[in-house]
């Protein structure tokens, strides 16, 4: 290296290092005067970096904080009302199923209820009924009257109304005694006549169920009874009334008498 080269490189070494030196104590100063407080134009001058440095950040914390604590809030509020929900729901259904219940209970029993009345309102109504006939039976009684038996209107009934006016007039006589005459001389036909006989041939034929004559039907007839010959009940009385008096009683008549 020549000794004419070596000053000015040193110099420019030099000229570097200072103004290295000189822009690192202005930055440094600045920085020192901008972080300082009470310096408020240096804080103005340097806008950008306070803008930049600390808005956004604060900004963004913020609205994170919000989103989160609602997003908590959510998931603690919505299992808690979905709860209340099915606890208020439960709530209902018991309650109607319980009216329900009641409602059913308050009908079946109003039915019972009207039913016990009813049959109890028909058991009376019979009761009263019976104790009337009762009075009213008591009373014809102790007047001495007596209703008369009603009698079917054939053989059979004939029979039996004969037997109990004989038993009034004291006639002897049985219903199977009466029965076998009637069978023999007319089949049980009160119209029956005999044109042919004896007393026929003398203008007085047999008539009726025992085939008695017009002369001892008028003359062995019972009062009471109607005055015809062909009646089943006048003729079969008037009958045994003559047997009675002929031969003791029908029971003993076992062919023409």
């Amino acid at each position: 290296m020549s000794a004419s080269r070596t000053p000015a490189i040193r110099l420019n070494l030099s000229r570097k290092v200072t103004i290295a030196a000189t822009m690192g104590a202005i930055g440094a100063g600045s920085l020192a005067f901008a972080v300082a407080p009470g310096h408020q134009s240096a804080a103005a001058a340097s806008p950008a970096h306070t803008t930049v440095a600390s808005a956004p950040v604060a900004w963004t914390g913020s609205e994170q904080a919000t989103a989160l604590h609602a997003s908590i809030a959510k998931q603690q509020i919505t299992p808690q009302s979905a709860v209340k929900a099915q606890a208020a729901a439960f709530t209902k259904a018991a309650n109607k199923a319980s009216d329900d219940k009641a409602a059913k209970a308050a009908k079946a029993a109003k039915a019972h209820a009207a039913a016990e009345a009813k049959a109890k309102a028909a058991k009376a109504v019979k009761a009263a009924k019976a104790q009337a006939a009762a009075k009213k039976a008591a009373k014809a009684k102790a007047a001495g009257v007596h209703h008369a038996p009603v009698y079917a209107n054939n053989l059979n009934g004939w029979i039996h109304e004969s037997l109990a006016i004989m038993k009034k007039h004291h006639i002897p006589g049985s219903y199977n005694g009466i029965y076998r005459n009637v069978m023999r001389e007319s089949s049980g036909n009160p119209k029956a006549i005999n044109l042919w006989d004896i007393n026929a041939q003398k203008g007085i034929p047999s008539k009726g169920l025992l085939q008695v004559i017009p002369p001892t039907f008028a003359t062995y007839h019972v009062a009471g009874t109607p005055n015809n010959i062909y009646d089943p009940v006048s003729n079969i009385v008037a009958a045994c009334n003559y047997a009675a008096d002929k031969y003791g009683s029908m029971d003993n008549v076992d062919s023409a008498y």
